[in-house]
């Protein structure tokens, strides 16, 4: 039986990484241009109050409430559900370089990458930021 890292040379490893990498950018791209355009047709015609400052509205903060709002087809939302996923592209090649550090058995630089995506995750997920 071959090996695992037979079946996967290091190039196509790369190859799927950085294909990975440009789907990510490109469809959080198109989810904003498409958000974008659902909330200008809705409030384009507003005049801001620059002297008013409301922060961020309810339900953009959190991903449940992002996801309710894009099924309830709100624009602010579907920006807000383009943004997460392009935070979430280079967070998820960390992810694969794990994979590939694996099925090259680098052991050295499979520590270091989940180190780094724990730390990622634990800065994200901890909630001490507040």
């Amino acid at each position: 039986m071959k090996q695992l890292s037979n079946y996967f040379r290091d190039k196509d490893i790369q190859q799927l990484i950085g294909k990975q990498l440009r789907v990510g950018v490109i469809a959080s791209s198109i989810i904003v241009f498409i958000g974008g355009i659902i909330y200008l047709s809705r409030h384009g015609h507003e005049q801001p109050s620059y002297g008013d400052f409301t922060g961020v509205r309810e339900g953009l903060t959190n991903l449940p409430g992002i996801w309710r709002g894009v099924m309830e087809n709100r624009g602010m939302n579907i920006i807000q559900l383009g943004v997460v996923l392009l935070i979430a592209t280079p967070i998820i090649r960390i992810a694969f370089s794990v994979i590939a550090f694996l099925i090259e058995k680098d052991y050295l630089y499979v520590v270091i990458t989940l180190i780094v995506l724990g730390i990622i995750l634990f800065s994200m997920l901890g909630g001490l930021a507040g």
